[in-house]
């Protein structure tokens, strides 16, 4: 028995390709356990960020629930949840 190839092979869909330069975002939840202040200091120390815009995103977390922290790669993103969990905050990442 004798079978043909293909006459055209189809590429799985991976995606669109505006989603590959679209940035992730990492976004710091409101808990019961850590302090404002210590909130405050690791935005500081992780991310640069003036005292006046950490405090501003640790009131925004404080007020509203969340706050969004820094955007970048996914693997930038990747990275700073995985910080901030080393701090001790609670924090996720998605795709903006």
């Amino acid at each position: 028995m004798s079978t043909t190839a293909p006459s055209q092979v189809l590429e799985p869909d991976t995606g669109t390709e505006e989603g590959i330069d679209t940035p992730w975002v990492v976004i710091v939840w409101n808990d019961p356990i850590n302090l404002m202040s210590y909130v405050a200091f690791v935005l500081r120390k992780l991310f640069g960020h003036s005292r006046a815009k950490a405090e501003k995103l640790m009131m925004q977390v404080h007020l509203e629930g969340k706050a969004v922290v820094s955007s970048g790669t996914r693997a930038e993103a990747e990275r700073d949840v995985f910080r901030l969990h080393e701090h001790g905050l609670w924090a996720t990442m998605q795709q903006d």
